[in-house]
């Protein structure tokens, strides 16, 4: 028994040290959010629905941080007309306000954080493109605009829309 539980523990260590080490690896190209956000057509009040193009060596970690992405350019970049939608400015429109909440920020959008209560993917949406030596991976997210509002005002992050000029 002792013989093969042992094999089993080693190679489930080395399978999550891996799998670990993939995810380190994502997380640094994702904390540079090179990303392209743009409108995927109209979604249900409260909610906005935007295609993100996320780059990677990876394809399948490029979808995964695809969500992290989208909730970053809802609140920092905003987005572009087009597909019958509306132009939207950034939630964050204050200049600075990524590192005046630094810490904020790196625990929100870490492994597990906060912002994935706000993202969801839509099945079925994914597109992968090989560009180089890495992938463009544009998938469709549905970005519960609302609830992230409430969330950064509640912390600060940003203003409230009824608190004047």
């Amino acid at each position: 028994m002792k013989k093969i539980l042992f094999p089993l523990l080693a190679v489930a260590f080395i399978f999550s040290s891996c799998a670990t080490a993939r995810q380190n690896k994502a997380n640094k190209e994702t904390s540079q959010f090179r990303y392209e956000i743009e409108c995927a057509g109209n979604a249900i009040q409260g909610t906005y629905l935007v295609k993100v193009w996320t780059y990677s060596r990876s394809a399948a970690i490029a979808e995964n941080q695809c969500r992290k992405n989208a909730v970053h350019g809802v609140i920092f970049k905003g987005y572009g007309g087009g597909q019958g939608c509306v132009s939207q400015r950034p939630m964050a429109n204050q200049p600075g306000v990524e590192n005046q909440f630094k810490d904020y920020f790196d625990q929100f959008f870490a492994n597990g954080g906060e912002f994935q209560k706000y993202a969801s993917i839509m099945e079925g949406t994914t597109e992968i493109v090989r560009v180089g030596k890495e992938y463009k991976v544009g998938v469709v997210v549905s970005v519960r605009k609302d609830d992230l509002r409430k969330a950064l005002e509640a912390a600060g992050v940003i203003r409230k829309l009824n608190s004047g000029f």
